[in-house]
């Protein structure tokens, strides 16, 4: 099978799917003649011409605006972000209108809209570093996917495409090249595995709210997303030296979340890790955490240990990053911590 890396897999998603619906747009900032963000677009505009991929002005408010008056009239956008800090200047379009219209018209309107937009500390300033998740997942109406790998990238984007309610999916920028000879501007990190980059040619849909045991152990379950399962199971592989067995899950979509799994897996290993780059009040590590004290508390025999960003903007610069996103030293910490009592 072959391999691809995550932002290939995105553009053939794409492909597959205006080729197949030509309902199926493409907007946002140089996704035509500079290729979008980290190259996702790559060739688009060539194939499907400027009716169907638009470069728009740099006003997020107005093409996220312009985006749900062409879902209500039958197309099929996909809007894409240049980063996801941007994404706060269409706060009022994606909170107020594209997740409520449906409630508000009594079911009569669907808003089958697709956002993207990288996400992830990679050494730029904190208006470029935000993780975002934990502001849309307090949003009832929109549905929230983070794909790790790209043969998750791939199966989720195609299911969000053909959904009728407005989806947002985030992307870690250090993943965008993983595990492919050809990633075009990709960035990169030494920790990222090559798990699930074989890729199918086929189009593939990933159901939403279905997690994804990365690892399977016995003495810890650790819950991450994003950059952070593959900290997790590069963590997990150098553990397993010492005889401690992680079970590693990708929740795949926070919204909505499969709890059945991951409260299956705290259940068998009675010790769990959450584990996010977003920081840690009021953040994705707190929700979950809530969640297996709720409903599994009675077979934790240890507290639920939370390993997350420092409640601080992101700094410039690697050293002082470093200090705030999550490490392996941190994830091995945190592991030990709950294995001691």
């Amino acid at each position: 099978m072959r391999k691809l890396s995550l932002s290939e897999a995105l553009r053939e998603a794409m492909v597959q799917e205006m080729r197949r619906d030509p309902n199926v747009i493409l907007m946002g900032e140089d996704v035509g003649r500079f290729n979008g963000a980290f190259n996702v677009s790559n060739g688009m505009l060539n194939e499907f011409g400027p009716k169907r991929v638009w470069d728009t002005p740099i006003s997020e408010a107005g093409f996220m605006g312009m985006g749900i008056g062409a879902a209500l009239t039958g197309l099929r956008p996909i809007i894409e972000f240049q980063y996801a800090d941007f994404i706060f200047c269409a706060m009022d379009q994606i909170v107020n209108e594209a997740a409520k219209l449906r409630l508000m018209s009594g079911g009569q309107a669907n808003v089958p809209i697709v956002m993207r937009a990288p996400q992830g500390a990679t050494g730029r300033a904190a208006q470029h570093s935000q993780s975002v998740e934990a502001f849309f997942m307090h949003t009832p109406g929109l549905y929230i996917a983070m794909p790790s790998t790209p043969y998750d990238a791939k199966g989720l984007l195609t299911r969000a495409i053909r959904m009728n309610d407005p989806v947002l999916i985030l992307e870690h920028k250090l993943l965008y090249g993983s595990a492919s000879p050809g990633g075009g501007k990709a960035l990169s990190d030494s920790t990222i595995s090559d798990i699930g980059s074989d890729v199918p040619e086929e189009q593939y849909e990933i159901p939403f709210g279905k997690a994804d045991i990365k690892r399977a152990g016995k003495d810890v379950t650790i819950i991450a997303t994003l950059m952070m399962v593959h900290r997790s199971l590069a963590v997990a592989a150098e553990l397993e030296k010492e005889g401690i067995s992680c079970e590693v899950i990708d929740p795949r979509t926070l919204v909505p979340l499969d709890e059945d799994t991951l409260l299956t897996s705290v259940r068998k290993t009675n010790r769990v890790v959450v584990v996010s780059e977003d920081i840690s009040r009021g953040g994705v590590t707190a929700e979950l955490s809530a969640l297996i004290m709720d409903k599994a508390f009675d077979y934790l025999d240890a507290p639920v240990a939370r390993v997350a960003a420092d409640n601080t903007p992101i700094p410039f610069g690697p050293a002082a990053e470093k200090r705030v996103i999550p490490q392996l030293e941190d994830i091995k910490k945190a592991v030990y911590e709950v294995l001691k009592d």
